[in-house]
């Protein structure tokens, strides 16, 4: 690692040539064959009710990041420095270059999840017309597609590092990046997952349980919502926020790295090297990806998995090679691999708890002959239980890579920090196999609409299974991922705050603290609490729209005439984007009112708190809906009565109850966490001035 300059810009250049590819795949897909008119005409109404909502989102996401942009260049500009005699003094800084950082962190996220969008509403009608012909053909068009998402992905995150800290050397700069990009991405995975659920939820209980229509019927007013909701939702939002925890993860451990008390050469090397890790994790996804592939005749989830432990195994031989190489300290390596191996087997227990080949998802589906109550009480049990795992796999790897570095002679936070980056490293798979869920799901809803066989929608329904089970392992990942980075940025919070000239002291046996651990861990709940309600306040609202159709139009369920599903389109993005105004205070502002009021300590205590229930949460609310979702889809296949049976009403309950559980909060609390924790630590040194001067 001679020059660390040169491996900077080989990071960028994989980042470049990660995005050409997703580039590439993107065109690839756009020369399939989009199918009947009848389907393009379906795939239009998603199109433009997917486009409508996200340049509304992010229109009101750029002004806010201007205005924060703003604020930044001012606080920013001025900064405590504290003198050899403990007195304070302030410099002026330039607090411009951060509001940069910000900006170009929102800008680049907003990206990266427009073109997931935009290739995923192209791809889905392909995905449909490609299942007339062979379920393999289906699965390497939607699977190349995600493809465009994950690997947009980390290139648009490794180029805006790289790029950011060449020009600043700094990694406080990049620390700004990262700030716009989770605040964008909690905005809009919230948002998204709003919208979706919205519109999936009243599609349900109108059209499944009321009037016992299919669950795609091109009857019912919700359904161009619902598809809508699926793009917004869990393609933009989604990468979105695992953009998010790629670059939170990296920046904590150039931190960390810059902080180590080495000499200049060895802090600036150790800076560098979750970049280079980067860079290798986006070498070993373009392989994976294009090793993907299914047979006519197999099932789509195990080449999934297959691609993941393929991703994942060359990986740990790039970054062996790597470290043999140029003498880096082989605690990165095994601190690293720690992460990796961790994060596959969270990963696969999700895969468990939401599979229906497994126990859980066929016990509950069996139960739901009973109603919908064992229903809940069945899936949110299993929800509970698949905590463990998770939880345990996170302690381990907390404590090996800790102990691993220091055996090493490096930071043990540092180490934590690495395994965190080891974990998302591969995110370039992780995440194209997660948007190839919402893909399927739209072509499944595509399929039924425009009228196609019985065998193309059963061949959907395969692919769509495979999705869920892959969101699930994906969301998994993230989650266990932001807990050991908000770990490594705790750390690098005490440091920033430390260098401002206060001695932190974070004690269960100082009261502050103690209130703001409370604090914290009262958070994601709200926080939960807030985006689901809102879920249930739009869907009564588009319940009584769909309800009012039926009653005054009675030609639609006759089928003799049309919709309106502009109105519930509409009704879905008005209802999304006015529910952001709380979360979005919870997760920047109020970091900053425990801060300034209660001080660096109990702001200490309020990450701690926030750490402990936003992964309980999280990881409870994330498998809890997948397994709901993938009963309901289980008695579908025709076990337990089928569809329309006792079960399979109970199911949809149960589906309804886990699609704001999995798709709404659950997901979006891993970026809350992580948000909380950037704005500590980029407010660290004006929060210790405020109390040094009281």
């Amino acid at each position: 690692m001679a020059n660390h300059l040169t491996w900077i810009y080989i990071a960028i250049v994989s980042g470049v040539a990660s995005t050409a590819v997703a580039i590439y795949l993107y065109f690839w897909v756009m020369k399939q064959d989009p199918g009947t008119e009848q389907a393009k005409e379906v795939a239009s109404w998603i199109k433009e009710g997917s486009k409508a909502y996200l340049l509304k989102l992010y229109r009101a996401l750029g002004i806010l990041a201007l205005i924060i942009g703003a604020i930044i260049a001012v606080v920013f500009s001025i900064q405590p420095e504290t003198a050899s005699g403990g007195a304070v003094t302030m410099i002026w800084k330039d607090g411009l270059t951060m509001a940069i950082a910000f900006v170009g962190g929102a800008l680049c996220s907003g990206i990266a999840g427009f073109l997931g969008m935009r290739v995923a509403v192209e791809a889905n009608v392909r995905t449909a017309t490609a299942a007339n012909f062979s379920l393999s053909r289906a699965f390497k068009l939607s699977f190349n597609a995600g493809a465009v998402l994950g690997l947009a992905m980390v290139g648009m995150a490794v180029i805006g590092m790289g790029l950011l800290y060449l020009w600043t050397g700094s990694a406080e700069a990049v620390l700004g990046f990262s700030f716009g990009a989770s605040t964008l991405a909690l905005l809009a995975k919230a948002g998204g997952g709003i919208y979706t659920k919205t519109a999936d939820i009243a599609a349900d209980l109108v059209g499944k349980v009321e009037v016992g229509i299919p669950e795609d019927d091109p009857r019912n007013p919700a359904v161009v919502a619902d598809n809508v909701g699926d793009n917004v939702g869990d393609v933009a939002g989604m990468g979105a926020d695992i953009f998010d925890s790629y670059v939170a993860s990296t920046v904590a451990v150039m931190l960390l790295g810059a902080s180590m008390g080495l000499s200049q050469a060895e802090h600036v090397k150790y800076t560098v090297v979750p970049l280079v890790l980067c860079l290798l994790g986006i070498l070993a996804s373009l392989i994976g990806i294009f090793l993907v592939k299914v047979k006519e005749g197999q099932k789509p989830g195990p080449a999934l998995n297959r691609g993941t432990i393929i991703t994942t195994i060359i990986f740990a031989l790039f970054l062996f090679v790597f470290v043999k190489l140029t003498g880096v300290n082989q605690g990165v390596f095994w601190a690293a691999l720690t992460g990796l191996i961790t994060g596959v087997i969270i990963g696969f227990t999700s895969d468990f708890f939401t599979n229906d080949e497994q126990k859980p998802v066929q016990e509950t589906s069996r139960v739901s002959t009973s109603g919908s109550a064992i229903n809940i009480i069945t899936g949110f049990s299993y929800g509970l239980i698949s905590i463990v795992p998770s939880v345990i796999g996170i302690a381990v790897a907390t404590l090996v890579s800790y102990h691993v570095a220091e055996c090493f002679g490096m930071s043990g936070i540092y180490g934590i920090g690495i395994s965190a980056v080891g974990m998302l490293s591969i995110s370039g798979m992780i995440v194209s196999a997660d948007a190839y869920g919402p893909i399927v799901d739209n072509a499944r809803g595509i399929a039924e609409m425009a009228g196609m066989d019985h065998e193309v929608i059963v061949r959907a329904d395969e692919l769509d299974s495979a999705g869920n089970t892959a969101k699930a392992i994906t969301k998994g990942f993230s989650i266990s991922a932001a807990a050991l980075t908000v770990i490594a940025l705790f750390a690098a919070y005490a440091e920033v705050v430390e260098a401002a000239g206060v001695d932190l002291a974070i004690s269960l046996r100082e009261p502050l603290v103690v209130a703001g651990v409370f604090l914290g861990a009262m958070t994601p709940p709200l926080f939960s609490a807030l985006t689901m309600l809102s879920v249930t306040h739009n869907a009564f609202d588009m319940i009584e729209e769909v309800r009012r159709q039926f009653r005054e139009e009675p030609g639609i369920l006759a089928g003799t005439q049309k919709p309106d599903y502009a109105r519930c389109v509409s009704l879905a993005a008005e209802g999304a984007l006015s529910s952001l105004i709380l979360p979005a205070f919870l997760a920047v502002g109020l970091p900053l009112v425990v801060g300034f009021l209660l001080g660096p300590e109990a702001l200490g205590g309020f990450l701690g708190g926030s750490i402990f229930t936003g992964v309980i949460f999280a990881l409870l609310m994330s498998n809890a809906g997948g397994l709901w979702d993938n009963a309901k889809k289980f008695i579908e296949t025709g076990k337990f009565g089928g569809p329309g049976s006792e079960a399979h009403k109970a199911a949809v309950v149960g589906d309804t109850v886990g699609d704001p559980f999995k798709d709404t909060a659950g997901p979006s609390l891993n970026t809350l966490i992580t948000v909380m924790s950037l704005v500590s630590s980029l407010f660290a040194p004006i929060i210790a001035l405020f109390h040094l001067i009281k």
